[in-house]
């Protein structure tokens, strides 16, 4: 039986010497305890070594999708073919299969194999000769490292670090832009004040300024180019009867040259976003399908990488941006946001306010899938995100028609509402305001009715309340007296007392 080992260093084909000792699998790891006892039991019979780093990562990569590589092809055929009436032990049975169809060996994995490959792992420093033990390391760890980059797709089309500094310079790029329209308008206001108002697209203001120059050039100018004819017949009315004051020509290539920096920085705008835009296609296609490139390509740069943003839940990924909002909803105990920088997708944008919070979280559920998919995925196709958000459309649609579905039942029929009946609101007209008999008043009436009434005996709880009140006076009355009477006998003590 021959058995093939691969290394880190190139493929080692063994000899079994004594497949007795193979039957007893429980004990098998004692006969390779000491290099002498694996020697007996096996023996190196070819090692091919790889020239460099690249071949081992091929190599290796071919073993692992199971496939056949050129070095692997070209060392059966040179040694194993020879002795095709011997076993080929494989550890990969996917691999085997292979071998057996295009090369016509017959290849056996079992336990006993696994166990064999675990045993001569274990004692592979001494098994192949030339190999020192720094140099076996030092190969393992370069291959490893290379077939991590290969399986995680680290190329330089999947680098996401261009992602997050396009969208940084693009952001960047917009507020110097609004800087320096904003200061063209302000200046070139005092000259033509009238034109801020009838063009109001920056790129197209500071193209009118930077062929016009001064408002008196304007009559003589042909703007097709620039304007609309509506708009072109409006600049030039304007200019007519313009309240500006008058500029040198010194003033006039000042603000020339500002508007040139405008147009040019709206240029390199304009195809930094283009380039942005494939970019995220050839990294992220299905996050991009599924809230856009600006939008994807900021969840990349605030969460640093592809990488990192496919670690994060759907309910962090619908918040991410607003992490002051939350931690103040927190602090205060108040509600917390409902979105963040996913606010500004498209199906968020266009849903009312009141299912905002419904789409912004479902669209964080299959914008989280869809994002790990990209990053660890190895195709790179758009299918999924086309799917969630048809998904998500139908959804949204669902939403805003306000289809309240029965829960009993199928649960597919519309709920029946009541036949709507028109309700006229026209009054008739009332006759009775016609008359011409003078009516009474409502006083008169009254009056009329007091005349009727009988006259009603006085009752005799009346009386006892008028006699109660006439006892109340006289009992006033008596009191007042006796105060008059005590001050007066108090002046007389007074005087007694002074006259003594």
């Amino acid at each position: 039986m021959l058995v093939l080992f691969e290394t880190a260093a190139g493929y080692a084909i063994f000899k079994v010497l004594d497949e007795s000792k193979l039957q007893q699998i429980d004990s098998l790891y004692k006969e390779f305890d000491t290099p002498e006892k694996a020697n007996k039991i096996v023996k190196l019979k070819h090692f091919e070594k790889f020239q460099d780093t690249t071949e081992a990562l091929a190599a290796a990569t071919a073993m692992t999708e199971g496939k056949i590589g050129k070095s692997l092809k070209k060392l059966l055929k040179k040694v194993v073919a020879k002795e095709a009436h011997e076993q080929l032990a494989i550890s990969d049975a996917k691999l085997g299969g292979v071998i057996k169809e295009k090369m016509e060996l017959a290849c056996i994995h079992s336990p006993v194999v696994a166990e064999l490959m675990r045993c001569i792992r274990s004692q592979i420093e001494s098994l192949v000769t030339g190999l020192p033990p720094k140099e076996i390391s030092a190969m393992s760890l370069g291959l490893a490292h290379s077939l991590s980059r290969y399986k995680l797709k680290f190329s330089p089309d999947k680098v996401d670090t261009m992602i997050v500094q396009a969208i940084s310079l693009l952001d960047d790029l917009d507020k110097e832009l609004n800087n320096y329209i904003m200061r063209c308008r302000e200046w070139y206001g005092w000259h033509f004040p009238e034109v801020g108002k009838i063009i109001t697209d920056n790129l197209a203001y500071c193209k009118f300024v930077r062929k016009i120059g001064e408002r008196t050039n304007v009559a003589a100018s042909d703007l097709s180019d620039i304007l609309p004819e509506e708009i072109e017949a409006e600049v030039k009315l304007a200019a007519e009867i313009s309240m500006g004051t008058e500029v040198s020509e010194q003033d006039i290539g000042n603000i020339g040259h500002l508007c040139d920096q405008v147009i040019d920085i709206s240029e390199y705008r304009a195809q930094l976003y283009d380039y942005l835009q494939n970019r995220m296609m050839a990294i992220a296609p299905n996050l991009t399908v599924m809230v856009g490139e600006l939008v994807g390509a900021r969840l990349i740069a605030h969460a640093g990488s592809l990488l990192n943003l496919a670690k994060h839940p759907a309910s962090t990924v619908q918040i991410l941006g607003a992490e002051k909002a939350l931690f103040r909803a927190l602090k205060t105990r108040k509600d917390t946001p409902k979105y963040g920088l996913i606010y500004h997708a498209s199906l968020v944008g266009q849903t009312t306010a009141k299912n905002k919070g419904k789409i912004s979280r479902m669209l964080a559920a299959k914008a989280s899938l869809a994002i790990r998919y990209d990053a660890l995925g190895e195709d790179t196709n758009a299918e999924m995100g086309i799917e969630n958000r048809a998904k998500l459309e139908a959804r949204l649609r669902q939403l805003e028609e306000k289809g309240i579905r029965r829960i009993s039942g199928t649960g597919k029929a519309m709920a029946k509402a009541d036949k709507y009946q028109h309700k006229s609101e026209v009054r008739m007209y009332d006759p009775s305001g016609d008359s011409t008999i003078p009516s009474t008043s409502k006083k008169r009436k009254f009056e009329e009715v007091e005349e009727e009434e009988p006259e009603t005996p006085v009752t005799p709880a009346v009386k006892s309340k008028k006699a109660k009140k006439e006892k109340v006076v006289e009992v006033e009355e008596e009191m007042a007296v006796t105060e008059s009477t005590k001050k007066k006998k108090k002046k007389k003590k007074a005087k007694d007392e002074d006259d003594e």
